[in-house]
C-alpha cells in the first residue's frame, strides 16, 4: 500500500494536506487558515516535565465537540474490572496455553465488536495497570470510529493486513508490524482486502486476527540502552507516523464509540472524525516493522535476560519495572559456549503473556502455534518442554541460527494478570493438557561418591 510516513519516535511532527493550513505563528490563531478549527489533544498533564510532555494541535474542518449525546454501547466480551471479585474474572496461577484464537461469530464483527479480553490487572479509573485483548473480525468499520479514554493500545496483527485510519492520517499495518494508537485519539481498523474490494464498504473479508496490549498509565517508550550504548534494539528512525490526510463528508453520519472506565459508549455526528487537514505536535500514532529490530545477544557464554529483546516499554513508578514491556523473539544467531541455549527454567517476578505471530518458537517443540498464546503468571515455574530440553542438552554447540521464518512476542508485566472467563472457559481454545509438556523431564541426578 503506497502511503507516506514521517520517521522518528517521539518527534515533533508537522504535516499539512493542504498548503498553508498550519499557522505561521503560535498554535491557535484568531482565524485559522481555510476556515479550520484549532483543537489541542493532550497526552500528558500540561505541567509534565518538558521531556515527557506530549500534545498535538489539530486543524480540522469541524471541532470534535460537535456530536449528539452519549449512549451506552453493548459489548459482551470486553472486561471492565480485573479485581478478584469481578464476575468476569477467573484468575489462576496455573501455566496456560491457547490454540490459535478466534471469535465464533467473527463474520458479524468489525474490530471493535471483535475484541475479546483475555486478562489484565489494575484499574483504568486511577490510570494504573493494563489489559490484554484478542481481536477477530472480517468487516470494515466503514463510518464508525473508536477512541479509548482508558489507555494506549498497542496492536499486533497475526492474520490479515490492517489499514488503520486515524485523525492524523493512515497507517498500513500488516503482520510483522505493530502500531500504537494513544489514549483519546480516534481511529478505525479495516482489513486491507475488504478496503480494496469493489464496493466493499463493510463487506466481508478474510479474517483479521491479532492481539492488543492496552496500558492504563503513561505511554510506551523506547527502553534505555544503558551499557549497550548508543546503538541497538529498536532504532528511533525506524518508527513511522502518518502524514496528514482528511475526509470532507459533512453530510454523512458517523458513529463514534468511546471506551471509558472499561465500558463502551457511543454517539453520532454528521461529519467525519477524520477531517484533520493539518497537525503539529508529538502526540501522534505510529507503526514499526519488527524485522528492523537489531537483536543483541551473548558471544561468550550464558545468555542475557530477555529484556534485551524489548521493543517498547511502559514504565511504572518503580525504576526499571514495567507496567508492560513489549518484547519480541526474532530470528537470531546463537553462539554461546557451554550454555543451555533455549530460555532456561525460571520463576519470574513478572508475568509473561506470549503470542506467536508466525513460525515455530525455539523454546517449544509443539503446541505453540501462530495465533496461539500462553500465560505464565507471576512466580509460576516454566521453561522449555521435555523434548526441547533433551535436544538442547545434547546439541553440538556450534553457531546456529534459530527462528528462521518465525516471530513470537511477549507482553511482560510487573502485575499479576487476572484471566477472564472468556479466556478460560468460553473461548474453547485453552489447552487442557499443557501441564503435561514438562512431565517427561527425567531425573538425571547421580549422587557423587565419598570424597577420596
Amino acid at each position: 500500500m503506497d502511503l507516506k510516513y514521517q520517521n522518528g519516535f517521539g518527534n515533533h511532527f508537522e504535516s499539512e494536506a493542504e498548503p498553508g493550513s498550519l499557522p505561521k505563528r503560535g498554535n491557535a490563531p484568531q482565524r485559522p487558515a481555510h476556515g479550520l478549527y484549532a483543537e489541542q489533544v493532550s497526552g500528558t498533564a500540561f505541567t509534565a516535565p518538558r521531556h515527557k510532555n506530549q500534545r498535538s494541535w489539530l486543524y480540522r474542518i469541524r471541532p470534535s465537540v460537535q456530536h449528539m449525546p452519549m449512549a451506552p454501547y453493548a459489548h459482551p466480551r470486553l472486561v471492565a474490572s480485573f479485581h478478584s471479585f469481578s464476575p468476569s474474572i477467573e484468575a489462576t496461577p496455573q501455566q496456560l496455553r491457547w490454540d490459535p484464537l478466534a471469535v465464533a461469530d467473527e463474520a458479524q464483527h468489525d474490530f471493535v465488536d471483535g475484541l475479546s479480553t483475555l486478562g489484565g490487572a489494575g484499574d483504568s479509573q486511577v490510570k494504573d495497570g493494563l489489559a490484554i485483548h484478542f481481536y477477530s473480525f472480517t468487516r470494515n468499520m466503514d463510518r464508525k470510529s473508536f477512541y479509548n479514554s482508558d489507555g494506549d493500545m498497542l496492536i499486533v496483527p497475526v492474520t490479515g493486513e490492517l489499514l488503520v485510519r486515524t485523525e492524523f492520517g493512515r497507517l498500513h499495518v500488516p503482520p510483522l508490524h505493530i502500531c500504537v494508537v494513544q489514549r483519546g485519539l480516534k481511529f478505525s481498523v479495516d482489513g486491507v482486502a475488504a478496503q480494496s474490494a469493489a464496493g466493499a464498504a463493510g463487506a466481508a473479508a478474510s479474517a483479521c486476527r491479532g492481539f492488543v496490549c492496552e496500558v492504563f498509565k503513561g505511554h510506551f517508550e523506547l527502553p534505555e540502552l544503558g551499557p549497550i550504548g548508543a546503538n541497538g534494539l529498536a532504532n528511533a528512525k525506524d518508527f513511522e507516523s502518518p502524514v496528514a490526510a482528511y475526509d470532507d463528508d459533512v453530510e454523512e453520519e458517523h458513529l463514534v464509540v468511546n471506551k471509558f472506565l472499561g465500558g463502551l459508549f457511543q454517539y453520532r455526528q454528521a461529519h467525519s472524525p477524520y477531517d484533520v487537514v493539518a497537525y503539529s505536535g508529538n502526540y501522534v500514532p505510529y507503526r514499526y516493522d519488527l524485522r528492523k529490530f537489531n537483536t543483541i545477544g551473548s558471544i561468550s557464554f550464558d545468555h542475557p535476560d530477555p529484556s534485551i529483546f524489548t521493543v517498547l516499554t511502559c514504565p511504572s513508578d518503580s525504576a526499571g519495572t514495567a507496567i508492560a514491556d513489549f518484547v519480541i523473539f526474532p530470528p537470531r544467531w546463537l553462539v554461546a559456549e557451554d550454555t543451555f541455549r533455549p530460555p532456561y527454567f525460571h520463576r519470574n517476578c513478572m508475568s509473561e503473556f506470549m503470542g506467536n505471530i508466525v513460525g515455530t518458537y525455539d523454546a517449544k517443540a509443539t503446541g505453540f502455534l501462530p495465533g496461539g498464546a500462553s500465560l505464565h503468571n507471576m512466580n509460576s515455574a516454566h521453561g522449555p518442554d521435555a523434548d526441547t530440553f533433551a535436544k538442547a542438552s545434547t546439541a553440538e554447540l556450534k553457531p546456529v541460527k534459530v527462528g528462521e521464518g518465525s516471530m513470537s512476542f511477549m507482553f511482560e508485566s510487573a502485575y499479576q494478570l487476572a484471566t477472564t472467563k472468556w479466556a478460560i472457559r468460553e473461548s474453547g481454545k485453552l489447552q487442557q493438557d499443557y501441564w503435561k509438556a514438562w512431565q517427561g523431564l527425567e531425573k538425571h541426578f547421580v549422587a557423587p561418591g565419598p570424597a577420596p
